[in-house]
């Protein structure tokens, strides 16, 4: 079926079943208990990493990283693309620590997938974590982004959206270079600080850099700007970008350094020396926008940056008080609650279609949640600083793979929103994992041809069988 290897199903000869059983028939008689016997007889757990390896076969993965990692290549006994091969299959399967690898050592199928006979220990890739500087970083963030790009290529989209944001990872008290500062739910612990930059059309993390956890997300986030877009213009030099970011980005050099070169839409904090409670104060008649919504746009004068800039007001009826920016003694708590947000634009679009622009930045934030909870982006592997953030670049690659191969193999695509959020239905790793992933098999070589042999469920079947036939049709 595939060239290299053959998926087949094992076949019983069953009964059709009556659509109502008798409830005896239901049931199970369970005998003792099972004896336990171990054996290296091909046996697997995660059979679907083989249709992963098939996709990183055409995307000719191993030739393409070896040339982005040439001249900085830490390897030593192992290459650093057998590493990095480790660490993808680890993470794809749900190893978040570095001595999961032991637990993978003996499985065929992984053995497969990094192309080696004897798998190193969690030493030795805690050693070429250590060794991973700047230098091998910025390799595999370019590296990344070139396989970004042949997903986004063929789209030909003439905006790309993209979020800015940073989020927190405890770390613990003696990890390097962390530091008690932006947690805001353990302001005692140390953390890192990385910032993510998200390309909501394609559900691809496009860069991740990491920082200690003290630093302002805006004052800190200039270098990882220019770094973005030099990367994104090399793969789409044509099209519009688009920014969305949140209210720690309000900043004078982000804003003068966006102007023209995207549009963009940040909140706009309610500092009091921008006075957009008088704004609004002063205000009569809102525009409506959605019900229980209004808004307005303004030209406000910010002197400390002398610089005038459009902002939209609006203002959301609720049913509570909230500490949510203010509550203006204007208003009669009789007639209700609003809460007040502000946008800073230059993008020329009306209320209604900036509030459900910016609303789609929340996608940013349940990619994050998976990159956690699926892909151990918030595990901290050593106390070594390089070595933590390698990991971190390691778990945004396994994700855009991921992301990456579904766009190939099976995701549907969806509509267009106002919110600019992602064109095609991506399921979560977590999902990928119980419907094909972590499947048990056995790899056999009957007449000397290696063969994956899976029970016959016919769910299973039909999935392996969509994915590997579309891989074979998109060679």
């Amino acid at each position: 079926m595939v060239c290299g290897s053959c998926i087949t199903t094992t076949t019983q000869t069953e009964r059709p079943q009556p659509v109502r059983q008798r409830k005896a028939n239901l049931r199970a008689r369970v005998n003792g208990d099972l004896a336990l016997r171990f054996t290296a007889d091909g046996l697997t757990s995660h059979s679907g990493l083989e249709v992963i390896r098939l996709y990183l076969r055409k995307l000719d993965f191993t030739r393409r990283l070896r040339r982005h990692l040439k001249g900085v290549d830490p390897g030593a006994d192992y290459t650093s693309v057998e590493v990095i091969r480790i660490f993808i299959a680890m993470l794809v399967v749900g190893a978040r620590r570095l001595s999961h690898v032991r637990y993978l050592s003996s499985d065929p199928v992984v053995q497969r997938f990094v192309e080696l006979r004897v798998l190193p220990g969690d030493r030795t890739l805690a050693r070429w974590l250590s060794r991973c500087k700047a230098s091998v970083r910025s390799a595999l963030l370019a590296f990344m982004m070139e396989i970004i790009g042949d997903s986004v290529k063929p789209l030909q989209l003439r905006r790309l959206t993209i979020d800015v944001d940073g989020t927190v990872l405890s770390t613990g008290l003696q990890a390097e270079r962390a530091f008690r500062g932006y947690n805001p739910h353990r302001r005692k612990v140390p953390s890192y600080y990385p910032i993510t930059a998200y390309l909501a059309q394609t559900g691809h993390l496009l860069s991740v850099r990491n920082r200690s956890g003290n630093v302002h997300d805006g004052k800190a986030s200039m270098s990882f700007f220019r770094d973005l877009f030099a990367d994104i213009r090399a793969i789409e030099p044509k099209a519009v970008l688009e920014v969305r970011l949140d209210g720690a980005f309000f900043r004078r050099e982000i804003i003068a350094w966006l102007e023209h070169r995207a549009e963009y839409a940040i909140r706009v904090p309610f500092y009091q020396w921008i006075d957009l409670k008088g704004l609004i104060a002063l205000r009569q008649r809102w525009e409506h926008v959605a019900p229980g919504l209004d808004g307005f746009f303004a030209r406000v004068r910010l002197a400390p940056w002398k610089r005038e800039v459009q902002v939209a007001i609006y203002r959301k009826k609720v049913r509570h008080p909230t500490r949510k920016n203010f509550q203006l003694d204007l208003f009669d708590p009789s007639n209700g609650y609003w809460e007040y947000s502000a946008i800073a634009t230059n993008k020329r679009i009306g209320l209604r279609g900036l509030w459900h622009f910016l609303a789609g930045r929340g996608t940013h934030e349940k990619v994050l949640g998976q990159l956690k909870t699926g892909f151990a982006f918030d595990a901290i592997p050593t106390l070594d600083y390089a070595a933590n953030s390698t990991w971190q670049v390691l778990s945004a690659l396994a994700y855009n793979l991921v992301t990456s191969f579904q766009m190939a193999a099976s995701a549907p695509r969806l509509k267009r929103s106002r919110k600019r959020t992602a064109l095609f239905f991506l399921k979560s790793i977590h999902t990928l994992r119980y419907e094909f992933i972590n499947k048990a098999g056995v790899v056999q070589r009957p007449n000397g041809r290696p063969t994956l042999t899976l029970s016959n469920n016919e769910a299973t079947k039909r999935v392996f069988t969509r994915l590997v036939d579309k891989l074979d049709r998109a060679a």
